[in-house]
């Protein structure tokens, strides 16, 4: 549904034109200091504006509406609201007769037989990235001593990002990007086997983000080419550190005290300007397409910043289970 997490419990709500979108976090434990300018820094991180992002701006201003007294957590609910302010509904009114290509409208109206938001996009547009960001920051805090870095390493197949991105505005259609994550301080022991292991969560956590189509941990893929002796890290002192990192920083589902290490692939945009064909519920007919509204060229570029914010709330709620586990 809505929600994610086991002890660091994360609920996101709101549509993309709607009033607002926001999280509430339950089990964040008490006395944690917590400013609203503790927000600002992954906020802009993810807000628009660049070259190859959407023109709407929002003011992405975080109210923090419970959980939090003289500036510290009470370890009751914290929630955090974001107005949105900037929205322009009527670019969308068309989607009811022609569901755009590539977008969730189409799968969304069936489901919800015809009542979804469809502005936007709705409950599952992008924006709603903003209340993970959100999430990700108040689970940082809770991680003392481990640092996690997201980056766009690659967009439209090129190394050069600048490139890319002035290609696709000279094009005027959309690019992907692939967007690298590695975590520093890990503890060895985060994890379970199997359905709980930390790649089953973080790899859960990952795909909740629109637009992610793949994950890849340590040599990912590349694994199946190599052979066991080139694959296998060798262990190299008492406290597990390994000589290469092929594992992404996770044996039989455990963190061994490596950099935890993944990568991830990020589709390009379904909402690109070149004229694209779709079914037209009321003519019953295959049409040409243009989608109307404002949207991002390569909506990779605002993605590192959610990477980081889902894998700290994995991480945080692990901890946390494991401090559980000790009392």
């Amino acid at each position: 549904m809505n929600s994610f997490g086991r002890k660091f419990r994360v609920h996101i709500f709101g549509e993309s034109h709607g009033v607002s979108v926001g999280v509430t976090i339950d089990g964040c434990p008490a006395g944690v200091l917590l400013l609203a300018e503790d927000f600002n820094a992954d906020l802009q991180r993810r807000k628009a504006g660049g070259a190859g992002t959407t023109p709407r701006i929002e003011e992405d201003s975080p109210k923090i509406l419970s959980g939090v007294f003289n500036d510290k957590t009470t370890g009751a609910p914290v929630t955090i609201l974001f107005e949105n302010n900037n929205i322009k509904s009527a670019d969308y009114e068309s989607l009811q007769a022609t569901p755009r290509p590539g977008h969730a409208d189409f799968v969304l109206h069936k489901k919800f037989n015809g009542y979804n938001d469809y502005r936007g996009g709705g409950h599952s547009s992008g924006r709603l990235t903003l209340a993970l960001v959100a999430a990700g920051v108040v689970a940082k805090k809770i991680l003392q001593g481990i640092t996690i870095s997201a980056g766009l390493v690659e967009a439209g197949g090129n190394k050069n990002i600048e490139e890319a991105i002035n290609n696709a505005i000279k094009q005027q259609d959309s690019i992907g990007g692939i967007v690298e994550c590695k975590t520093s301080g890990l503890p060895v022991g985060l994890g379970e086997p199997f359905f709980d292991s930390l790649e089953s969560l973080i790899g859960h956590a990952v795909f909740s983000i629109p637009a992610i189509k793949g994950i890849e941990f340590g040599s990912g893929f590349m694994a199946a080419k190599m052979m066991g002796s080139q694959h296998n890290d060798a262990i190299i002192d008492a406290k597990g550190t390994t000589a290469t990192n092929n594992a992404g920083g996770i044996n039989g589902g455990i963190s061994n005290g490596n950099d935890l290490m993944f990568r991830v692939a990020v589709k390009p945009t379904s909402s690109t300007p070149k004229v694209q064909q779709t079914w037209n519920n009321q003519t019953q007919s295959v049409q040409s397409f243009q989608i109307k509204g404002r949207h991002d060229l390569c909506i990779a570029l605002r993605v590192p910043v959610v990477i980081e914010a889902v894998t700290a709330m994995v991480l945080a709620d692990f901890q946390l289970l494991e401090l559980f586990k000790t009392q």
